[in-house]
């Protein structure tokens, strides 16, 4: 017998229903995309997440634009590398509560069973298999879904395929000023993704050097970040560079959620930074109100309008019905 296809219409159609299906989470009333909502690149408005119980989390919803490009998935995990792992760490983990399915989902193992949707779609997706109805092949169906999560319609890229038009002369300075060795910005946020994990063919990189202490100055007693993992003292307070594709909609930021503009951000990273194990490659810089301007205006070139209202990506259920 063939296997399946690792990667299927079938599969991201079934992954996107269960993505939107608020039945996966205790009281039925989270979703994934409860806290990864479209127009907003798949992140959501809060300052940190708030899970199914509504317990508020250390840390900010992290956005999925183009997560299939990411060498590691979360602000300070190195080892979690696979989308079909770390879709189980908010359905089923506890600490803290995301969604909140227990360990035991045998209720919600009886709406994939029963739902007229999900009898039509995991028989589709796992045609191959004779017990298609199961957690594993859920989540290999969410992380097929979010493997088509790819942004790369924005001002900024038909710019750069040829549409003159497509960045402003404010726009272009600032990226020049993104760029240049008086700002820095590229040398973490690097690549076609503007981050410095990039699984892709533009030098990926694995492991703990894709972490970096911003320099906020925060209590990194409450989250230290890298080092909870590797217990070093020269991990503390370091966390995952996140793309910058889509930032002008992905606010607030840092991985706490206390930048709250782009506007703070750039006067943050102006004035260097003020953690004692903040990274080398921060430096104070200056700018002029006319080059803020353009750099913020380089950043709003990102934005993928496109990618942000897709219907592909969108939700397929009739509320209601679910």
């Amino acid at each position: 017998m063939p296997a399946d296809n690792p990667m299927s219409i079938a599969k991201v159609e079934l992954g996107r229903h269960l993505f939107y299906d608020r039945r996966m989470s205790a009281g039925q009333m989270t979703s994934c995309a409860t806290c990864h909502e479209q127009s907003r690149a798949f992140t959501d408005v809060w300052p940190r997440a708030i899970g199914a119980t509504w317990e508020i989390h250390a840390r900010n919803t992290p956005g999925l634009t183009n997560i299939v490009y990411n060498a590691v998935l979360t602000w300070a995990n190195p080892a979690m590398t696979s989308l079909e792992a770390q879709a189980r760490v908010p359905v089923f983990g506890v600490k803290p509560v995301e969604m909140g399915l227990p360990a035991d989902p045998a209720e919600f193992l009886a709406v994939l069973k029963t739902d007229a949707v999900y009898r039509r779609l995991f028989p589709a997706a796992f045609p191959n298999n004779p017990l298609p109805y199961t957690i594993d092949h859920a989540m290999k169906a969410i992380a097929c879904f979010e493997r088509t999560l790819i942004s790369g319609r924005s001002g900024y890229d038909r710019y750069h395929a040829g549409d003159r038009s497509a960045m402003s002369e404010s726009a272009i300075r600032g990226e020049a000023l993104f760029r240049s060795d008086r700002l820095g910005c590229a040398n973490c946020h690097s690549g076609f993704n503007f981050s410095n994990g990039n699984d892709f063919k533009d030098a990926p990189r694995v492991g703990a050097d894709l972490f970096f202490n911003t320099g906020l100055n925060i209590d990194y007693a409450r989250d230290s970040g890298l080092r909870r993992q590797t217990g070093r003292a020269d991990d503390d307070g370091k966390f995952k560079v996140p793309t910058l594709r889509n930032i002008e909609v992905t606010d607030p930021y840092m991985h706490d959620g206390s930048v709250q503009s782009l506007e703070d951000v750039l006067d943050h990273y102006a004035a260097g930074g003020s953690h004692p194990n903040r990274s080398k490659l921060l430096r104070k810089f200056q700018l002029s109100s006319q080059e803020k301007k353009d750099v913020l205006n380089f950043l709003r070139s990102l934005t993928d309008t496109t990618f942000l209202s897709d219907p592909r990506l969108s939700d397929p259920w009739d509320r209601k019905a679910n």
